[in-house]
């Protein structure tokens, strides 16, 4: 495991959030980027916010995913379970209007089933707080996890 890093570049924050967003691009100015992505957070805009949670895959999908994406989603590719995630997904996105982001850490997707029907009860000021937390989580272990 390694330590989180005193200094990132831009190029190597946009890989572990999936891309070069505003979010990326002020945490790139910092020392210590992982360990003060709350500030960095906190300047941003909620389009901006919505552009760093939106360059993340969606949950269950099995195409145009990045390596690393592809492992952390796991390999449980039942049907009902796509299929159910798909719809769940679907309905995420209609109620909150962004992408349903989560912390995986290698659970298969069926176990992201009850967890992402739970964050559907939420508010949506909730969950934008949530789904940006969740995104520097995935960060923090891809940058441990090597």
């Amino acid at each position: 495991m390694r330590e989180l890093p005193r200094q990132l570049s831009a190029g190597e924050l946009a890989g572990l959030f999936e891309g070069r967003t505003r979010l990326v691009e002020l945490l790139s100015a910092r020392e210590h980027p992982l360990d003060h992505a709350e500030d960095a957070i906190a300047e941003l805009s909620e389009a901006e916010k919505l552009e760093a949670l939106n360059a993340h895959p969606a949950i269950g999908v099995r195409a145009g995913l990045s390596a690393r994406s592809a492992r952390e989603q796991g390999s449980d590719d039942e049907p009902a379970v796509l299929e159910e995630l798909a719809e769940l997904n679907r309905a995420y996105e209609d109620k909150f209007g962004f992408r349903f982001v989560v912390f995986v850490n290698r659970r298969p997707r069926r176990e992201i089933i009850p967890i992402l029907r739970e964050r559907l009860e939420r508010t949506r000021a909730q969950e934008l707080d949530t789904a940006v937390r969740e995104l520097v989580a995935i960060a923090r272990d891809r940058w441990q996890s090597g």
